[in-house]
């Protein structure tokens, strides 16, 4: 840290992984706690590093300056060290900015997410510029974009097995060389398809059981929908995931007349949406809009921690949201629309070349993916 990066964070707004304070008080159990829920907050927040800037006055950026002796390095660590688990690393650099001395405590980019308080469980996050107790759909997902639990293999205990279309199942155990008119529980819970809590107990089927093969998914994920707009027609999609992306590309060829325009691209920005998007997140579906400008897909599911567009379009095989599906579907889908997932991106801007530009919209303050597609 010096003079110059910190005159670009004063030229910023607080958000995420920025916050401007006065002072520092580390004298009660309840100010280091405070300290210790900021830094947890941040480190659980996407993005890279996080600056918390003491001795400025955060509405107006005027400068206070802080007294060095308040800030020892080694007993701010200590603090997040009792108080977090895991840890999260910090350093403190100090500054002078126009005679006075400016704090800069920074967060480090966590490859350990969730953090939590240890005193009381508690998970943080940033929403925007104010730390916030995460949601339990927020913990979920932080669990799952690093590998600490697989929401797909959650069981649905109010569903039945008689939801899961024994046909489709069947066709992906023959596509697998395992050929039988039955196929045990034994073998569809190590798959994954179904599960149970304890032996003994019926079998029910897990969410990505009901997402590959349900007959009616949307009875027990209402959220997993596509929703097609143009103009004052809206069309809804139900179904297993297969069925969404067959009906739904069948629809957008039906209603984009232009026979030169690239309508399988579009059909790769859906396929990609079902298998990349947030399913923890409940409160909307999948959303094709179509107007005179572009088309859009907008998707449940901002790129998961450690991706970027960038990387995302460059990289073969990015880290995924839901890797077992992601697998399955590989075998499941007959046309073979997933073997490419991943270059996908690339393939869309080709697609596209002489007609517009493709744009992709990562917003992780909404938890949203967006492909905007030119007409």
């Amino acid at each position: 840290m010096d003079i110059y990066k910190l005159q670009q964070l004063l030229k910023q707004e607080e958000g995420p992984k920025l916050d401007f304070k006065a002072r520092l008080c580390l004298s009660t159990e309840s100010e280091k706690k405070e300290l210790t829920k900021d830094v947890i907050a941040m480190a659980n927040s996407r993005g890279g590093r996080g600056y918390i800037v003491f001795g400025i006055e955060d509405k107006t950026k005027r400068i206070l300056g802080i007294d060095p002796t308040d800030f020892r390095e080694e007993q701010i660590q200590q603090i997040i060290y009792n108080r977090c688990d895991p840890p999260v690393p910090v350093s403190v650099d100090f500054i002078d900015m126009e005679g006075k001395q400016i704090a800069v405590l920074t967060v480090y980019r966590s490859s350990h997410q969730p953090h939590q308080m240890m005193q009381n469980g508690a998970f943080f996050i940033r929403r925007g510029s104010t730390t916030d107790t995460a949601r339990r759909s927020e913990i979920a997902n932080l669990f799952q974009e690093n590998g600490l639990m697989t929401y797909e293999t959650v069981i649905m205990r109010h569903a039945s097995q008689d939801e899961l279309d024994n046909g489709l199942i069947k066709d992906y155990f023959m596509s697998l060389n395992v050929i039988s008119d039955n196929i045990s529980s034994i073998l569809l819970e190590a798959m994954g398809i179904i599960g149970r809590k304890n032996d003994g107990e019926t079998y029910h089927p897990t969410v990505g059981g009901l997402l590959l093969f349900g007959k009616s998914p949307q009875l027990f994920l209402p959220h997993s929908y596509i929703k097609v707009i143009k103009g004052e027609d809206v069309r809804l999609f139900h179904g297993n995931i297969l069925k969404l992306l067959d009906e739904c590309s069948n629809y957008l060829e039906e209603i984009i007349k232009d026979p030169d325009y690239p309508v399988g691209a579009v059909g790769e920005a859906v396929a990609n949406a079902l298998v990349h998007r947030d399913y923890l997140d409940i409160s909307r579906g999948i959303t094709v809009t179509i107007n005179d400008r572009n088309i859009e897909v907008s998707n449940p599911g901002a790129l998961i921690a450690g991706n970027s567009v960038y990387k995302y379009i460059k990289e073969n095989n990015p880290d995924r949201r839901n890797p077992w599906l992601y697998q399955r579907l590989l075998t499941l889908d007959a046309k073979k629309r997933f073997m490419k997932s991943g270059i996908g991106l690339m393939r869309m801007k080709k697609a596209f070349t002489g007609i517009g530009e493709v744009k992709f919209l990562n917003i992780g303050s909404q938890n949203l993916f967006k492909v905007i597609m030119p007409k």
